[in-house]
C-alpha cells in the first residue's frame, strides 16, 4: 500500500516554479503533498465503514471520524439529530466563525447507496492510478477533499478569523420523508454564507457544475373490474388495471419523452387482483391469475427537471393523460416534491471563471461549465436560490452506485491542489 502511494506521489508531482501561483499558494500545494498519505488513510478509513443511508449507526460512525479530524484543525463540531419519524441518522456539521473575507459553505454527505445487507466492497488499490470501494468517489472522496483542503489552509494559518461551515448530511442518497424537514437546518445555515461549494463527483477534470436537475416522485394507481379474463375488452368488462397503467405509461413516453432536461422513469410496477406496497422498504407484492382481469395496479416513478416551470408543466400534462381512462377503469396520480433543481445563474458561472483561472494558473487547463442535463439532483440544489453555487469539485472516478465504483488516483492529488488554491482565493 505504501509503495503504491509513494509511486503515486512521484507520478503526480509537478514543478511549482512553472506555475503562476503566489508564494502562499505554492506553500499550500506543498502542504497537500506533505499530508497526502494521511489523506489517503482517511479515505480508506471512511470507505471501510458501511454507511448505507439506512445503516444509521454506520452513518454516525463516519460522522465520528470526521468529528475527530475537524476538531484537530480548530473546528467546532456538532451532530444534527432528526425526528424519529424520518428514520435517518442525522447530519455532521463543522464550523469556524470570523469577520474577514467571504463566507464559505462546503457540502458533502456521509451516506452511500450500499446498505448493510449488501455485499461489502472495501477500499482496495487496483493499481497506482485506481482504487475501488463503496462510495469511494460518491462521495467519500469528496468529503476527504474538503477536509484535506481546509487542513492545509489551517496549517498555514489561513482560516484565522474566517467563516467556514462544513455540512455532511447523512441521507443525501435517500432523504427522509418529507425531505424539507431533514434539510431545514441545512438551508438556514447556508443562507448565512456567500458561496456554496459542492464536492460531489467531478464530471471531468475540466468540467464544473453550475446547474443540476431537480428530482421529485410520483405514484400512479389504476383500478379495473375483476372478472373472468375471457370477457376482457368487452364494453361490460373493460380493460383492467394493468392495461390502464400500461396505457398511461406509454402515453407519457409518447408525449413527453425527448424534452430537453426532462426525464421520468417508472421504477416499480405492481399489478394483479390484490396488491400491497411497503412505503419504507419499497417492497411490493401482487396476487393474480392469468384468467382474471386485473383489479388494481400501482406504479412508482421519478421526475427530473430543470426549473419549477418545467416541473409544473410536466405534472399538468401527466394529469391530463391519466384522466383519459380506458373503458371500465379509473386512475389517479400523486406527486411528491423531492430535491429542487439548481438552475444556471450568472453568479454560479462567475465561480466557474474563478476556478478556471486557478486551473490555468496551475497549468491544468481551462474549466468549463457542464451540461445541466448530465447531473441529477443533489443537496446543493436546496440552497441554490439563496447563494451562488458550484458543484462537481470532488473526486473523479467511474461506476458510482455500483460494485465497480472507482476513484481516479492519478487525478486525485491534482484535484486536491486545485481545490486548496481555489478555496484560498475565495476566502480573500
Amino acid at each position: 500500500m505504501k509503495k503504491l502511494l509513494l509511486l503515486t506521489l512521484l507520478l503526480i508531482s509537478f514543478d511549482l516554479s512553472a506555475q503562476n501561483l503566489s508564494g502562499i499558494e505554492k506553500r499550500l500545494v506543498e502542504t497537500i503533498d506533505k499530508n497526502y498519505q494521511e489523506t489517503i488513510a482517511l479515505l480508506e478509513e471512511t470507505v471501510n465503514i458501511n454507511s448505507g443511508t439506512l445503516n444509521l449507526e454506520g452513518v454516525r460512525e463516519v460522522g465520528r471520524v470526521f468529528e475527530r479530524e475537524f476538531a484537530k484543525i480548530g473546528f467546532k463540531t456538532e451532530w444534527i439529530s432528526l425526528p424519529d419519524s424520518l428514520k435517518r441518522a442525522g447530519h455532521f456539521v463543522a464550523t469556524r466563525k470570523g469577520s474577514k473575507g467571504k463566507k464559505l459553505f462546503f457540502i458533502g454527505h456521509l451516506d452511500t447507496v450500499f446498505e448493510k445487507e449488501m455485499p461489502f466492497y472495501p477500499f482496495t488499490m487496483v493499481d497506482e492510478n485506481t482504487a475501488k470501494g463503496q462510495g469511494v468517489n460518491d462521495m467519500k472522496g469528496g468529503n476527504v477533499m474538503i477536509f484535506a483542503t481546509l487542513k492545509a489552509l489551517h496549517e498555514l494559518g489561513l482560516l484565522e478569523d474566517r467563516t467556514v461551515t462544513v455540512y455532511f448530511p447523512g441521507d443525501e442518497e435517500n432523504a427522509g420523508n418529507p425531505s424539507w424537514v431533514s434539510r431545514l437546518d441545512f438551508v438556514e445555515r447556508a443562507k448565512q454564507h456567500d458561496y456554496a461549494l459542492g464536492y460531489e463527483t467531478a464530471q471531468g477534470f475540466n468540467i464544473a457544475t453550475i446547474a443540476r436537475r431537480g428530482a421529485s416522485g410520483w405514484k400512479l394507481k389504476t383500478a379495473g373490474r375483476q372478472v373472468h379474463s375471457s370477457g376482457v375488452f368487452r364494453e361490460s368488462v373493460g380493460y383492467g388495471a394493468v392495461y390502464e397503467a400500461a396505457r398511461i405509461l406509454n402515453q407519457f413516453r409518447e408525449e413527453l419523452a425527448g424534452e430537453k432536461y426532462l426525464t421520468f422513469n417508472p421504477g416499480q410496477f405492481i399489478g394483479g387482483s390484490d396488491i400491497s406496497y411497503n412505503e419504507d422498504t419499497g417492497e411490493g407484492k401482487a396476487l393474480g391469475k392469468t384468467n382474471i382481469v386485473s383489479r388494481e395496479a400501482f406504479v412508482t416513478g421519478d421526475l427530473r427537471f430543470l426549473g419549477e416551470p418545467q416541473k409544473e408543466a410536466t405534472r399538468e400534462k401527466m394529469r391530463q393523460i391519466v384522466a383519459q381512462s380506458l373503458n371500465g377503469t379509473s386512475a389517479s396520480i400523486e406527486f411528491e416534491d423531492g430535491i429542487p433543481s439548481m438552475p444556471p445563474t450568472d453568479g454560479n458561472m462567475a465561480l466557474v471563471e474563478i476556478l478556471s483561472k486557478v486551473s490555468l494558473d496551475m497549468g491544468f487547463g481551462e474549466v468549463k461549465a457542464g451540461d445541466p442535463g448530465s447531473r441529477g439532483a443533489g443537496d446543493i440544489s436546496y440552497v441554490a436560490e439563496y447563494l451562488d453555487c458550484i458543484d462537481g469539485l470532488g473526486a473523479s472516478g467511474t461506476g458510482a452506485h455500483s460494485p465497480a465504483e472507482t476513484i481516479n488516483m492519478k487525478e486525485f492529488p491534482d484535484l486536491l491542489k486545485r481545490s486548496v488554491v481555489f478555496v484560498y482565493r475565495l476566502l480573500q
